[in-house]
């Protein structure tokens, strides 16, 4: 269970002694190899005080609770494994799928254009649509299913967009893609409903490969 979060004078919940137990619950889920090292706490206290909702905070990293998050940064940085950790620091409310999208491109090719709905209309196990973070968004093809060539995991974020908008449904995102290279994978359309969609996080580009 999450200690209880108490905060400072401030309003601020105590960073470090959250920052602490998501190292704890990485170590629990991932090994003791899990660490979170010096140089990625901004990305960690922005993700902190987005997921416990810290308004405060928030608005001064310029985050809107009501995005979502696009987790930016190189190959093996961590983008994965700690939006798998935060899915436990989150509200009931606010939790979250973790889902890769070659997964969801693998499923296109068994069961077609249902994929694209069900993971942006179809209903979940409470009373609305299920918050998801697309995972590794880049590394998935467009697909064919009987013939017909598809960007699944585009329609899938145009879809979501629709959500976001009529419902305030959000999404998140991981990727190793620059802007320029989800507007080359994904167009222009894409490219300009994810700045409306979601809040973004980014890892130095020189972070090192932690696997």
């Amino acid at each position: 269970m999450i200690p209880q979060q108490e905060k400072t004078i401030q309003s601020h919940y105590d960073y470090a002694a959250v920052t602490t137990w998501i190292e704890n619950k990485g170590r629990e889920l991932y090994g003791t190899k899990f660490r979170i090292i010096e140089s990625d706490y901004p990305v960690i206290h922005q993700l902190i005080s987005y997921f416990l909702r810290d308004e405060q905070t928030a608005f001064h990293f310029g985050i809107d609770l009501d995005k979502g998050i696009l987790l930016a940064g190189p190959v093996g940085c961590g983008k994965t494994t700690i939006m798998n950790v935060m899915k436990y620091l989150t509200k009931a409310e606010y939790k979250f799928i973790v889902k890769p999208c070659r997964d969801i491109s693998i499923e296109f090719i068994n069961d077609g254009y249902g994929i694209i709905y069900h993971y942006s209309i179809g209903k979940s196990y409470q009373s609305g649509q299920r918050i998801y973070c697309l995972d590794d968004l880049g590394i998935e093809n467009n697909l064919k299913y009987y013939g017909n060539e598809c960007n699944v995991i585009a329609e899938v974020l145009l879809s979501r967009y629709d959500i976001f908008i009529s419902k305030k449904i959000p999404t998140h995102i991981t990727t190793n893609l620059s802007a320029t290279e989800i507007e080359t994978h994904y167009g222009v359309r894409v490219r300009s409903r994810l700045r409306e969609m979601v809040n973004l996080i980014a890892y130095d580009k020189n972070t090192k490969d932690k696997r």
